[in-house]
């Protein structure tokens, strides 16, 4: 099948585009009002942008009247957020505070999830019970036009200023999937978790050949047998291409 976006009709039941880009890491973004009201909402369009520094972006759409989420007004009157890993274990807390609700009512306390108070930036609450979490400052919004009826979408970006990481989700100094077991948003009502991972080396001076090709079609492994036989330096060099690619 072929379609243009907003000129030609694809002819499917829904729109199939979300359903393409996946998995989608989830925006888990918790604010604090200008009043001190608590605030925690998931995102779909979330991602890092750059790591030296880090920034990281979510997305978050305006209604056809123009009126922002309280994330998006709560960022951009404070200067901070967080974000909060999304897992298999929190899943059912991440559902509960997608649900819209009126300003000032405070999510953490709907979903019973227990608070944890930012150190670098002041006075954000963040999901204790999350492995993983980042403190960030804002920096900017892109707003991009929205197609009627929707309204504008906000594109927020923020500088991460601060990475809290549970010890027990380390394996051999590295962070162990298995243990965080991270949840995505695919298309549609569709989630995926992530307890599997399988590595490949970028070839280097040139060489590839079968043997490098034929180790990148290796079956998946589990993360833990992975780290467990990981003995490689994975560490590069701070030189990068200009697109900022590099090895993680």
């Amino acid at each position: 099948m072929f379609y243009e976006p907003g000129k030609t009709e694809h002819n499917l039941p829904h729109d199939p585009f979300k359903a393409c880009v996946i998995p989608r890491p989830i925006g888990w973004i918790s604010t604090v009002s200008a009043t001190g009201e608590a605030n925690l909402a998931p995102y779909s369009q979330f991602n890092n942008l750059t790591f030296d520094p880090p920034y990281v972006m979510f997305s978050a759409n305006q209604t056809p009247s123009g009126k922002q989420k309280d994330t998006t007004v709560n960022t951009e009157t404070t200067g901070k957020f967080c974000w909060n890993l999304a897992t298999w274990d929190l899943r059912e807390a991440v559902n509960i505070t997608a649900e819209q609700v009126a300003p000032g009512v405070d999510e953490f306390e709907r979903a019973g999830l227990k608070k944890e108070m930012s150190k670098r930036i002041d006075g954000v609450p963040m999901v204790a019970d999350s492995p993983v979490k980042f403190e960030c400052e804002y920096y900017t919004t892109l707003r991009l036009p929205g197609n009627p009826p929707m309204g504008s979408v906000d594109v927020i970006i923020g500088k991460v200023v601060a990475v809290h990481i549970k010890d027990e989700v380390l394996t051999d100094g590295i962070l162990d999937v298995k243990k965080t077991k991270p949840i995505a948003r695919c298309g549609y009502y569709q989630y995926t978790v992530v307890t599997e991972t399988f590595e490949m080396i970028i070839p280097t001076n040139n060489q590839v050949g079968e043997d490098v090709l034929g180790a990148s079609r290796a079956a998946p492994v589990s993360t833990e047998k992975s780290l467990s036989a990981n003995t490689r330096t994975r560490r590069r060099s701070r030189e990068c291409n200009s697109d900022n690619s590099a090895v993680p």
